[in-house]
């Protein structure tokens, strides 16, 4: 199988000397040989055997190219005599070439042949054979058939077949060891004619009774006879070829016209293409133009959004730091524990003034809000198949309870009071409703949770409009923003298991307490938080400033008003004060001392202009307060923030693209997913983040 090179182009004096050798082959007069040697091919031209069929020549010289395979056409040349591939590329020789039965000098030296096809037995007039620096090292058995070969060249040292001795000994040595391998008798090459004359020669040798003398005179006269031939046909073709030359000079005429009509076609054409694609380009820029517009439209959208949201989350941050570090957090739970620990001890005028009446219709109500609510969480808790298990056996005895209260509710209202002031549990149940609506440390990290929620629905919607505009600008920002308010949410929601234990545990010492068999315990300890007075109030009656109370809580720092009242902290004061001496007293926040300082002096200015605004207000006589049970529903413990009243942006879920976007998937913090298509998933389809945890949120209708 023949090895394929890379075809490399001719240079131009190559290609140059092959137009010139091909139109010399062609020329009136020209000798049988067509010389297309050192052109640089590495095939044979188109025409190249034609021309040595038609023209009859007998001598095609090869050499020095980079031919790497002979085309089986060359057995139609049965006019050629000698071949010349000298120096080429060639990997092996076709069976076609023993159809060249004039052949009598077959040059293939410095190629890479490494075997010689055995029709080479059917040259029967070849008389030289050179295969030298090849790859050959055996030699075919029909070799001993060419009884005319004279000359014989091989690289004798890498010879096989013959063996180096005999291929050493020279060529007369080669044939005999190949007729004896073949089963023939040798002769000398000199007995033999060429089969062209050896016909005519055997003729001739029997009708002359001369001998030899006489044959050679009529083999001359034949070589003449033929030669005159050949002039008659060389004539014959010169004709032809002026005719064919008129032909072809009409032809190049009746181009040139239709190349001219073509031309000013051509012309029509391209202006008429021009116009179109100058149109084009017009509609094409008009069209870039806008959309380029639009794109910085959005951009520039995103961008204030952007900055919106980072403000918010600064704040949101910075807020929860303050509050974080805020020392009196501390000293308000333990001043809470005091608190609930005086609120174990039952006086015997509560016991007199006890409103059992009202107190029952409060509990009903808070029960049957607390009951809907107590409804909701578990339908989303009867979805979680990580619970299931642990869940069964809890499931059955508080569907009895839920079963009992739903009852409750289609009682009539006074059969239902009755009931509340004869059962303990039902009191004890809604006096913890009611203790997790009125915590205040409850109620901010709910707040905190929300707020949070919000943020991250809104991050993730950012990030979405992102990739449908394909613009990553910002958007490493806007990842470090969501981890942040996700590790927030995170340390937020353990911050709420952590206190609604703490209040499970004050429940559980007032329980212990209640073992006295104190008579109507949970109803006195629901009136006395019902009747309990908010910070606010108590702050007033120590005698802190209702405008600086105010202020206090437009500028979020509330947690600070026991500072405030602690210290008697007057308006005047903090005209005089510095953030320094505020820092003293325990605001540490840079931002908020400067605020605090120029919100306090804008009061005073605005307080010297009209005096009566810094005059305490009239004592008021305080109404008897009627308890009612709370207008909100106590949120649900888990797993997530209460529905917010608020408005809150809403996006769909990016699997079904139907549905509402509900869960948010912890650490990363995306809400991208319903509550249906996020229960197979194991990796967030926006970052490919592992879930480690998934919460519920709910948006307010």
């Amino acid at each position: 199988m023949p090895l394929f090179f890379r075809k490399r182009k001719p240079s131009e004096e190559a290609r140059k000397r092959l137009e010139y050798q091909m139109c010399l082959a062609k020329e009136a007069g020209a000798d049988d040989i067509l010389d297309i040697s050192k052109c640089e091919l590495s095939e044979i031209p188109f025409g190249v055997f034609a021309t040595c069929k038609v023209l009859q020549k007998k001598v095609l010289d090869l050499h020095d190219n980079q031919l790497t395979a002979l085309p089986d056409d060359i057995g139609q040349l049965t006019s050629l005599q000698v071949l010349n591939v000298e120096r080429n590329q060639l990997t092996y020789l076709p069976r076609s070439i023993g159809n060249l039965t004039q052949l009598q000098t077959l040059n293939v030296k410095d190629n890479k042949l490494k075997e010689l096809p055995d029709t080479l037995g059917e040259l029967r007039s070849l008389r030289t054979l050179d295969i030298s620096e090849n790859e050959i090292q055996r030699l075919p058995q029909m070799l001993a058939h060419v009884r005319t070969l004279e000359t014989l060249s091989l690289d004798a040292s890498s010879m096989v077949y013959p063996p180096q001795e005999v291929c050493s000994a020279g060529t007369e040595a080669i044939q005999q060891f190949l007729c004896k391998e073949s089963g023939l008798e040798y002769y000398p090459p000199s007995q033999y004619l060429l089969p062209v004359l050896e016909q005519d020669g055997a003729e001739n040798s029997r009708d002359s009774p001369d001998g030899p003398t006489d044959r050679f005179s009529r083999e001359e006269v034949e070589w003449q006879n033929r030669f005159s031939d050949y002039e008659k046909r060389k004539e014959q073709k010169m004709l032809e070829k002026l005719e064919f030359e008129r032909r072809l000079e009409l032809g190049q005429r009746e181009h040139a016209q239709l190349l001219q009509q073509s031309s000013s076609q051509k012309d029509e054409i391209l202006q008429t293409v021009k116009e179109e694609q100058s149109r084009l380009e017009q509609g094409l820029s008009e069209r870039q133009r806008y959309l380029d517009a639009e794109r910085q439209r959005l951009q520039e959208q995103l961008k204030q959004t952007e900055q919106n949201i980072s403000s918010r989350i600064q704040k949101l941050l910075q807020e929860n730091q303050r509050q974080k570090k805020s020392s009196e957090i501390l000293k308000s739970l333990e001043n809470e524990r005091i608190r609930m620990e005086q609120l174990m001890s039952i006086t015997q005028e509560e016991t007199e003034n006890l409103r059992r009446r009202e107190i029952a219709s409060a509990m009903q109500q808070m029960l049957t809000e607390s009951c809907k609510n107590r409804l909701i969480q578990m339908a989303y808790e009867s979805q979680r198949q990580s619970l299931v298990q642990q869940a069964c056996s809890s499931m059955a005895e508080m569907d009895e309870r839920f079963q009992q209260i739903l009852s409750w509710q289609q009682m009539d209202q006074n059969k239902a009071i009755s009931q509340i002031l004869q059962e303990s549990t039902m009191q004890k149940a809604a006096f913890e409703a009611l203790q997790a609506k009125k915590d205040l440390m409850l109620q901010r990290i709910r707040s905190q949770i929300k707020l949070i929620e919000t943020e991250l629905l809104q991050l993730t919607q950012l990030e979405l409009k992102r990739k449908s505009l394909d613009t990553e600008a910002l958007q490493e920002m806007i990842s470090e923003q969501r981890w942040a308010l996700s590790n927030l949410l995170q340390q937020l929601l353990k911050e709420k298991t952590q206190r609604e234990e703490e209040l499970r545990e004050i429940l559980m010492e007032l329980e212990a307490k209640s073992e006295t068999k104190q008579e109507n315990y949970w109803l006195i300890q629901y009136q006395r938080l019902l009747n309990q007075k908010p910070l606010s109030l108590k702050l007033q009656e120590e005698g802190m400033e209702r405008p600086l109370a105010a202020l206090l809580v437009e500028l979020s720092a509330e947690h600070y008003l026991p500072i405030f009242a602690h210290h008697r902290i007057s308006l005047d004061m903090l005209g005089r004060m510095s953030p320094e001496d505020l820092a003293k007293v325990g605001v540490t926040e840079a931002g908020l001392q400067h605020e605090i300082l120029r919100r306090v002096q804008e009061l005073l200015d605005a307080a010297r202009m009209q005096p009566e605004l810094l005059k305490p207000p009239k004592a008021k006589v305080l109404e008897p307060l009627e308890p009612t049970a709370p207008e909100e529903f106590p949120e649900p413990v888990r797993p997530s923030a209460p529905p917010s009243e608020l408005e809150v942006p809403t996006s769909e879920c990016v699997v079904c693209l139907e549905r509402e976007a509900q869960m948010i998937f912890l650490n990363c913090g995306h809400i991208c997913c319903c509550q249906q298509c996020c229960q197979p998933l194991r990796t967030c389809p926006l970052c490919r983040q592992e879930i480690a945890q998934r919460l519920r949120i709910y948006h307010s209708s």
